[in-house]
């Protein structure tokens, strides 16, 4: 149950003296730590202490402006101290991650101060000391969807204030799986940073439709505009997506279970979660009771969805194993089979009047793969998936998957499946190709954005 913060709600700076020596500390400290977050070097120990000191101090000085944090912090503090006493061994940060509780202090503008030993996703792969300078976005139009049709008590919208070098990345969450911890407990939240989210769509969305020529609805050229009012529509989406990953006909649990899988399962779970959050975007548009925010938002989600992954998605990040760039290639190639996206004389365009029932489409193919592999073998599922992207993508030349059954070693582990499916099973289309050369420079510079960052 979402707590009410009575005192006031803090404003620290990135400029603020203690944050900033708080922050110089952590990159010190980073620099003398390995993959795994320890300190392997004894000759290394007094100057991590001397940092570990600093950091406390900071904390101790900063304190006072998180009293809803207070028993983190000082959880928070205690962890380092036995971290530095035990010789700065493999980090355990178990009690302070436990006691950090945001998603019960969901209040519009209310900050937090977090700092652990953990890798970024998108970023830092090493479970260094990182500390982040946050706020959360909770609108009232937000809670009052949370509270009703979309509950999810584990989600957590939040934006930048300031942070350490592992967020001067692509990274956009703030996950408890990524702290360094001995024994994993049960993770109560999840927490997504929209002010990024939003700008680096913002950005890649001005530059993909100028170089295809598309002219954007009122909507979409709205959210170009309006850094907040894309935040908002971001955490709409997210809130839908995020509860969707455990709700509806599942095989078994596809995504949550850490399994070794053909990465294109990973890319029909995560366009499942965002077509579900379309879907629905859909119906609170159309519904005439529906609170008038909420409603306004709902369409802008659809936009936000579209343009999200068949720009940005479909042509971030490499080439191996690209499972939300294989869900861009897919939704693009799907709509343009089904004459409502066009690329004509050299430009795009898009039949909104009647994008939004091919998107749904193929929301419901998905559903139906899900719904039919409750009955089927894991063997068979895989099979069906397959199918289902290859009858809109073309595979790889080489793929031995692209050959059918009989080429593949079915009488053997699922391992062995997965093992050959090629690193680019669905490899980019001539117009991604051209369309990723230009965009290139664009897609590089939204790491490490903020919602105060410039188009």
């Amino acid at each position: 149950m979402t707590e009410t913060i009575t005192t006031a709600i803090a404003g620290i700076s990135a400029d603020n003296p203690d944050w900033t020596a708080l922050k110089a500390a952590a990159g010190t400290l980073q620099a003398l730590q390995a993959q795994d977050g320890s300190v392997p070097d004894p000759a290394d120990h007094p100057a991590a202490a001397a940092q570990v000191e600093d950091i406390i101090a900071a904390i101790g000085a900063l304190a006072p402006a998180f009293p809803h944090d207070a028993r983190y912090l000082a959880a928070v503090c205690t962890d380092f101290d036995a971290w530095a006493a035990a010789g700065f061994a493999v980090p355990d940060f178990l009690a302070s991650l436990l006691a950090f509780q945001p998603q019960e202090q969901r209040v519009n503008g209310l900050q937090h101060l977090v700092i652990f030993p953990m890798y970024t996703q998108n970023g830092s792969s090493s479970r260094l000391v990182e500390a982040v300078l946050l706020e959360v976005i909770w609108p009232e139009f937000i809670a009052a969807l949370e509270a009703g049709d979309y509950s999810n008590k584990l989600f957590v919208p939040i934006r930048f204030v300031d942070f350490t070098a592992g967020y001067d990345t692509n990274s956009a969450v703030l996950f408890p799986e990524t702290v360094a911890v001995s024994t994993t407990p049960t993770f109560t939240w999840g927490a997504i940073f929209a002010d990024r989210e939003a700008v680096r769509f913002r950005r890649v969305l001005k530059a993909a439709a100028g170089i295809t020529g598309l002219e954007l609805p009122a909507g979409a050229a709205e959210l170009l505009a309006d850094q907040d009012l894309t935040e908002a529509t971001f955490v709409m989406w997210d809130l839908i997506h995020d509860r969707t990953h455990m709700r509806g006909d599942l095989p078994f649990d596809p995504f949550m279970i850490k399994q070794r899988m053909p990465f294109f399962l990973y890319s029909l779970e995560e366009l499942r979660c965002d077509l579900t959050a379309f879907r629905e975007s859909v119906r609170i548009d159309k519904d005439e009771n529906a609170d008038p925010e909420a409603r306004r938002h709902a369409r802008l989600v659809q936009y936000a969805i579209i343009f999200d992954r068949i720009f940005r998605f479909a042509i971030t990040g490499s080439r191996v194993r690209n499972y939300d760039g294989l869900g861009g290639q897919l939704l693009f190639a799907w709509l343009h089979q089904r004459h409502v996206l066009h690329w004509t004389d050299t430009r795009l365009s898009i039949d909104w009047d009647n994008v939004a029932d091919a998107v749904i489409a193929l929301g419901t193919t998905i559903d139906d793969l899900y719904w039919r592999s409750i009955d089927r073998p894991k063997t068979a599922h895989w099979l069906a998936a397959y199918q289902l992207v290859a009858g809109t993508l073309t595979p790889n030349p080489a793929s031995a998957w692209a050959k059918g059954p009989d080429a593949l070693p079915l009488d053997g582990p699922p391992r062995g499946l997965t093992d050959q499916v090629l690193d680019d099973e669905f490899p980019l289309s001539m117009f991604y190709e051209a369309l990723e050369k230009k965009m290139r420079p664009v897609i590089e510079s939204t790491a490490g954005l903020t919602g105060g960052s410039p188009l």
